[in-house]
């Protein structure tokens, strides 16, 4: 609880003096477990933040912030919902704030791997004799009638089907 009280005050300080940015905005919901997962958050947000599209390599810049990074990324301790809480609940702010009807859009999108113990995914097809594996996302996108985004406002990830069919 520390972290929130912490964040919270410094952004009433940003807000102040006018220097509020988009992290602020868009973590200002999370609570990670740990406030230094939450420091390590908001830096990793800005960092990719500032170069959509990058790899992680390519923002963080240094060997030592990848590693910090990926060490976020697979550490126990933080999962999807602590890293899209926050987002989420900004998202929730700007359907509220808009005027009129809000369109939510879905998607479905397959992420695949090569991997030599392709059960340890889950399997999404098979293609050209080959059996690819991967990840399932299933995402909802708010926006306006007139195109603009305002946010996720749900995502799901799974495991795609196993070599026996069944889903994990």
């Amino acid at each position: 609880m520390g972290l929130v009280k912490e964040r919270a005050e410094a952004r009433a300080q940003r807000l102040t003096t006018g220097i509020e940015t988009w992290v602020d905005r868009e973590a200002a919901g999370c609570e990670f477990k740990d406030e230094r997962l939450g420091r390590r958050f908001c830096k990793l947000l800005a960092q990719i933040g500032s170069d959509m599209g990058q790899s992680i390599p390519l923002v963080c810049q240094d060997w030592a912030n990848t590693k910090a990074a990926y060490r976020f990324f697979s550490n126990e301790r933080v999962n999807e919902a602590d890293i899209l809480c926050g987002h989420f609940e900004a998202t929730r702010g700007r359907v509220t704030a808009t005027k009129g009807p809000i369109l939510v859009l879905h998607d479905t999108t397959e992420f695949s791997f090569k991997r030599e113990k392709p059960d340890l995914i889950g399997f999404t097809r098979k293609t050209a004799g080959r059996t690819q594996c991967g990840i399932l996302m299933h995402s909802s996108l708010a926006v306006t009638t007139e195109g603009l985004p305002l946010g996720l406002a749900a995502i799901k990830l799974g495991r795609a089907r196993s070599s026996r069919g069944r889903r994990r």
